[in-house]
């Protein structure tokens, strides 16, 4: 079965193709390597390839399938992507895309100014709407090009935190 392995911003594709003790057979990327693979202690690994040692150090990362992998001269951060892995990935993404079309308010404070209407074609970057929080103003600018579809305030309002002003779809 093969897996994809993310190292710092590189994946690659690898596949056990066979394995007999410490002795393994490879393929990365379609380049099939033949390896002795020695667990020296812990997390430390002895790798022998066409002659070639390499001491690496795997360290768990944050999430089961993340770790941080160290050679002697690199140092690497690494992801296992499955499955599972990559459905979450397209989940957070789509939360992201999500958030970006929603402007909400970050603390309690007053709408002074709201610059567009329902319906209206807003840019990324355009000022939607302005707060006064703690004596300050502050411009809510568009994080993503759309139409506004909900104005859930009006001028003069007072808002919460984490409340939601304006959505764009």
């Amino acid at each position: 079965m093969a897996l994809e392995i993310k190292l710092n911003e590189r994946t690659a594709l690898v596949d056990l193709l066979a394995r007999h003790g410490n002795h393994v057979f490879i393929r990365i990327d379609n380049k099939e390597y033949d390896a002795d693979i020695v667990q020296v202690e812990r997390g430390v690994y002895s790798i022998l390839i066409n002659g070639h040692s390499f001491n690496v150090e795997l360290i768990p990362g944050e999430t089961p399938k993340t770790y941080s992998v160290n050679t002697y001269l690199n140092s690497y951060q690494a992801e296992i992507i499955d499955a599972e892995t990559k459905y979450r990935h397209s989940r957070e993404k789509g939360l992201q895309l999500e958030e970006e079309k929603i402007i909400e308010s970050p603390m309690p404070g007053k709408v002074v100014k709201i610059t567009c209407q329902i319906g209206d074609q807003v840019e990324t970057g355009q000022t939607l709407i302005i707060l006064s929080a703690m004596k300050m103003e502050s411009e809510f600018k568009a994080r993503t090009s759309g139409k506004v579809t909900e104005l859930r305030v009006k001028e003069g309002d007072t808002v919460e935190g984490k409340q939601v002003l304006i959505v764009i779809d």
